[in-house]
């Protein structure tokens, strides 16, 4: 059990990086299309580490509504700011920490849920909102730590 805590963790932080990575796409809208199919990649992942079935549309649900916890705040600024010329620059390092907390904490909380025996099916984002919260305050922690070049 612990071994698949370990490689479930790398895979979150693997995507993590690569969350971050898709949020210095200075285009907006692609730099979140990007972010959501490395999200549903991770996913995929972490459902195969846990043998638990994937399923995209339910997976696309969670996501969306974990969304729903943080985005209006952080994510609205982003997005004016890319849609700015000249601006669009500058919002994309702020944009990397939000893709890759919200990874971060996403698949944290993915994890929690399949090692306590649910599926995609049994997901209930209200259960897990403080949680998340919580591992979405710790990934901003740890995204600043990208190399950033603007």
């Amino acid at each position: 059990m612990i071994e698949k805590q370990e490689q479930a963790r790398k895979t979150v932080k693997r995507y993590m990086w690569y969350s971050a990575g898709a949020g210095l796409i200075p285009i907006q809208y692609l730099d979140s299309v990007a972010v959501s199919a490395l999200q549903m990649k991770m996913l995929a992942d972490l459902a195969t580490i846990y043998d638990v079935p994937f399923q995209r549309d339910l997976g696309k649900a969670a996501v969306a509504a974990l969304a729903g916890f943080i985005i209006p705040h952080a994510a609205a600024f982003g997005a004016l700011a890319k849609a700015v010329p000249g601006l669009n620059v500058l919002a994309s390092p702020l944009t990397a920490v939000f893709s890759g907390a919200y990874s971060f904490a996403v698949g944290n909380v993915f994890i929690q849920h399949f090692e306590s025996g649910g599926t995609f099916l049994s997901f209930d984002p209200e259960k897990v909102r403080e949680y998340f919260k919580s591992q979405f305050a710790g990934g901003q922690k740890l995204a600043p730590a990208v190399p950033v070049q603007a």
